[in-house]
């Protein structure tokens, strides 16, 4: 019989493919990224959104009408607030793409419109 896991069923857990638990993060392997050119590091699977939030960046778009701060907002890639240069391509939604060491990110200067590339 399997062990019981806490707040789950036997044999089940909050385990990954790779047999990891999730949360918490310690005495993990972190991605290294930089955004606007400053080395900043997260949890391995993150979102580039989650990524920056965690690093306390709040905003890193401005609406093209009033200039006006925007980041995370709905988190499942239906809005396009969220947008970033992501390794050089722009106008990709930060929330919906997974974050991998080196990548490089930076403020967006789109005009809210999803890249075509």
């Amino acid at each position: 019989m399997s062990a019981r896991r806490p707040g789950g069923a036997a044999g089940r857990g909050s385990g990954n493919a790779s047999g990891e638990e999730a949360g918490g993060g310690e005495g993990r392997a972190r991605v290294e990224f930089s955004f606007d050119g400053r080395v900043l590091s997260a949890p391995p699977g993150s979102t580039v959104a989650a990524a920056l939030c965690a690093n306390g960046v709040q905003a890193w778009r401005r609406t093209r009408g009033r200039g006006e701060p925007r980041g995370l907002f709905c988190g499942i890639g239906a809005c396009f607030d969220c947008l970033v240069e992501h390794n050089g391509r722009p106008a990709v939604r930060a929330c919906v793409t997974l974050l991998h060491d080196g990548d490089r990110v930076a403020t967006s200067s789109s005009t809210g419109r999803p890249s075509r590339a």
